[in-house]
């Protein structure tokens, strides 16, 4: 009665609309192909408190986003390992510097020009000289340019620019006259350092050892909320030191990747981290006061092609003088030819001490949502022009920084094992003296162990994951066994696997009675019932169908599945609501218990997959089975025969042709 009585919360309305609008917007730009980013932004403009109003207090989504910020960045850094950055260290000192410091310094030069002062020009020039990292990275990613010259040479950019906050963070006092002077820079600076290095080596002595207790423990459920805590605690204790939290977010996330459980934490936070980005994108879209627009609408237009054309010139010399050829330089310079998410951080630090952009107040403030949204929602168009005019300019581009050997033929050829136990030991074991190289998948650490000493490639985390998939490659993926998994969890890993990998067979061997016409559904390739069948063991089925080894035919298959359909004129009723089956034995299944190979005809009884001979045979245990068990239809498994015959109305049925 209290519940039914009680008030709707107030935060409870404008989340809904929040999420609601953001999610319907956002499929809509997915079905126009378009960066789901540009549609949260849009969402936000629409319900924000300058338009309909929808989401009057912002206090609530600012804290949501806040925290959206520091899981972005925290999933950027798991992605991006310090090995990683290291191959592409030219890209991140060399490129992503320069370009920094040229934006910086162009316009800053602008902004005296117009007779702004030179201190609220550099705190402009911060505002312009960083990028999206975001919706930078989903174009490359949605592209496949991730590792070509063009994606090195974005991301070493972004990820400089995201350093390259903890700096501008600490020159803003100075440039609002509130500073001890060199000093001051010095102290803060020095401050700085220490608790990043501090950050970097307790996270590197406590987190691997931490990380594997909790893995241990089996549980996503815990694993998440370890992957959240440390993430959002390295953040908390880097603000406490003056440092930026969604840094120290980001730098927990670099440490993070160098763990074994990357994979697996990057796979259990990337959903939490979809939605709070989401909310992230959608409050700075509130930001924006359309009515400004319209007033400012050709200043918008004029500031927004200004920054194109400063960060396009800006970032193709800063890439330029990395040698990695003019269709690479063009290509990067305008994926980052926009404003990033990040300088409304600094936009807000900057207005604590009296800065705004271009010294123009809360005219500026408007001014610079209003060319970030304009340019984030340009960005895939600015990409694919910056492509075209890439082509356009000629010349090879520059080889990749860490290019390997090409791959040639068919890349398809190894066997993707779900779950480390007894079955899938042994199963592996088997692959591998055939030849036939396997990649596990467990969140297990010490089966996990156990696998990589046998010499088998491991991914650690869950195999439906899609950050997990990645770290396995599909595209090499020839075929997926689901050994060690429950029939419900069996059927699930099939459903998601089949339409990530479409083609690629998939056999299922769950430990307790498989779910027949789940599976069935899920287009699993063959089932191997433990508990039924009388033969056949699991290595020579998956051999079967990787063609190594004999390849006997077997009648029926008691791997394959089985569903009758009936031709729509049979009068027969007791074809209704037939469930695929799988069959019981590759043979008479009463004559293998007995020792006997003597049948003439088998019959697959459509209702349990049992299989029997016929009249013609001695033991009849077809007719045995349907009058002992009740179950009337059973269907001819004799090559070149498709008929079923109902022994309660002794009638042939057809099946259903075309």
């Amino acid at each position: 009665m209290i519940l039914a009585a009680g008030e709707t919360p107030v935060y409870l309305g404008p989340i809904v609309a929040l999420l609601v609008t953001a999610g319907l917007i956002g499929a809509l730009f997915v079905r126009l192909k378009v960066v789901p980013i540009v549609g949260f932004l849009l969402a936000g403009v629409l319900i924000g408190p300058h338009q309909l109003g929808v989401v009057a207090d912002e206090s609530q989504v600012e804290a949501a986003a806040e925290i959206g910020v520091m899981l972005l960045l925290f999933t950027i850094g798991v992605e991006f390992s310090v090995e990683r950055l290291a191959r592409i260290k030219r890209f991140v000192l060399g490129g992503g510097t320069l370009q920094v410091l040229l934006t910086t310094a162009v316009v800053t030069a602008l902004c005296t020009v117009f007779g702004v002062d030179w201190r609220v020009g550099v705190f402009t020039g911060f505002l312009v000289a960083l990028s999206s990292t975001a919706i930078v990275l989903k174009v490359i990613a949605a592209k496949g340019a991730t590792q070509q010259p063009v994606g090195q040479a974005s991301v070493g950019a972004l990820i400089l620019q995201d350093l390259a906050i903890i700096v501008m963070v600490l020159l803003i006092p100075i440039l609002g006259g509130q500073s001890e002077g060199a000093w001051g820079i010095v102290r803060a600076l020095g401050t700085a350092a220490l608790v990043l290095t501090a950050v970097i080596v307790i996270a590197r002595k406590v987190m691997p050892p931490l990380l594997e207790r909790v893995a241990r423990l089996c549980s996503p459920e815990i694993f998440l909320l370890s992957i959240v805590a440390i993430a959002l605690g390295v953040a908390y204790l880097t603000s406490l030191a003056g440092v930026s939290d969604a840094l120290g977010a980001f730098l927990a996330g670099m440490v993070l990747s160098e763990s074994r459980h990357s994979a697996h934490a990057l796979s259990e936070i990337m959903p939490l981290q979809m939605i709070f980005s989401a909310v992230f994108f959608v409050s700075i879209g509130m930001l924006l006061d359309v009515a400004v627009l319209a007033q400012l609408w050709w200043m918008v237009l004029l500031a927004a092609l200004a920054v194109v054309v400063v960060k396009v010139v800006t970032a193709y010399a800063a890439v330029s003088v990395l040698r990695v050829g003019a269709p690479t330089a063009v290509g990067a310079a305008f994926l980052l030819a926009q404003i990033g998410e990040f300088s409304f951080v600094l936009q807000q630090v900057g207005a604590e001490y009296g800065l705004s952009p271009a010294g123009m107040g809360a005219d500026g403030d408007q001014l610079l949502v209003a060319v970030t949204v304009v340019l984030m929602t340009a960005t895939p168009a600015l990409g694919a022009l910056g492509e075209h005019l890439a082509k356009r300019v000629g010349g090879r581009p520059a080889p990749a920084a860490d290019r390997s050997a090409p791959v040639t033929g068919d890349t398809r050829d190894r066997v993707l094992v779900s779950g480390w136990g007894q079955v899938a030991r042994h199963l592996s074991s088997y692959l591998r003296s055939n030849d036939v190289p396997v990649t596990v998948t467990t969140l297990n650490p010490d089966l996990a162990a156990q696998a990589e000493a046998e010499g088998h490639t491991v991914v650690r985390g869950e195999v439906t994951k899609t950050s997990v998939l990645h770290e396995i490659d599909m595209d090499r993926v020839k075929l997926i066994v689901v050994a060690e998994n429950t029939a419900e969890e069996a059927t699930h890993i099939a459903h998601i696997l089949g339409g990530v990998a479409p083609g690629v067979p998939i056999v299922v061997r769950p430990v307790d009675t498989p779910d027949v016409p789940g599976l069935y559904e899920a287009h699993a390739d063959r089932v191997v019932d433990t508990q039924r069948a009388v033969t056949e063991p699991l290595g020579h089925t998956v051999l079967d169908l990787l063609g190594i080894g004999r390849t006997g035919v077997k009648r029926p298959d008691p791997t394959v599945m089985s569903l009758f359909t009936p031709d729509p004129a049979s009068s027969c009723v007791h074809t209704e609501n037939l469930q695929p089956v799988l069959p019981k034995s590759p043979g008479c299944t009463e004559c293998l218990r007995q020792g006997r190979r003597d049948w003439v005809h088998l019959r697959l009884c459509a209702h349990c997959g049992f299989v029997g001979c016929c009249d013609d045979s001695p033991g009849r245990h077809a007719t045995a089975h349907a009058e002992g068990v009740g179950h009337p239809v059973v269907t001819s498994v004799e090559p070149g025969e498709d008929w079923a015959w109902c022994y309660l109305d002794s009638v042939r049925i057809e099946p259903a042709r075309g």
